[in-house]
């Protein structure tokens, strides 16, 4: 398995696939050559060049993922990292780049997208729907139901009540308690949460 990018994230994701005895893991970087423990870090492959292992992108900021998923798109494809203490329901899905961190709790009939980061303890219950490129930070908690929209970033801590909508591109801060629907583009935060900031583009 390839890990792209030698961060603190890459770390983490290397734990994972040490914890599910990965038998070969590998690390590429663009920017830095300095080695993960025991493992050295290799520049990548041009974009185009067939790659025959697996790769996951540990990139923490979405965004920059979906840069390097995109890049990489055609030439090879992705694995996941399911770290081997979690408790994910054998109705839940998880798509192709995604990482699911020690403590996860995933429930039945949850559907998570592509390159997504289910951080240390999240707990997500049951008909929950995550979009591409979403992270869930340590210790948030989606209740039944919650959908949450491409490349949105879930605070540490933050606490989302059943049935909410919350849309693309969204950061909602730490500790934030969502209560009511959010629409894309934007920042919320406190408890209740509410909008603080809007993108433009």
């Amino acid at each position: 398995m390839i890990v792209f990018g030698a961060s603190g994230h890459g770390k983490v994701i290397i734990e994972i696939l040490e914890s599910i005895d990965t038998p070969h893991i590998e690390v590429w970087d663009d920017a830095t050559r300095k080695p993960v423990w025991q493992y050295p870090v290799k520049i990548s492959q041009p974009a185009g060049t067939t790659i025959k292992d697996q790769m996951i992108i540990s990139i923490g900021v979405n965004a920059t993922r979906k840069k390097v998923a995109e890049r990489f798109a055609n030439s090879v494809s992705f694995g996941s990292a399911i770290h081997a203490a979690t408790c994910i329901s054998k109705r839940a899905t998880i798509s192709e780049g995604t990482v699911v961190m020690a403590g996860v709790t995933v429930n039945a009939d949850t559907g998570i997208g592509k390159h997504c980061i289910i951080n240390t303890n999240a707990s997500i219950d049951h008909d929950c729907v995550l979009g591409d490129y979403v992270h869930i930070s340590p210790n948030a908690t989606l209740s039944g139901d919650v959908h949450v929209g491409e490349g949105t970033h879930i605070g540490a801590g933050a606490t989302i009540i059943q049935g909410i909508r919350i849309g693309k591109w969204c950061t909602i801060g730490a500790g934030a308690v969502i209560i009511k629907d959010i629409p894309d583009h934007v920042t919320a935060v406190g408890n209740p949460a509410r909008i603080i900031k809007i993108k433009r583009d």
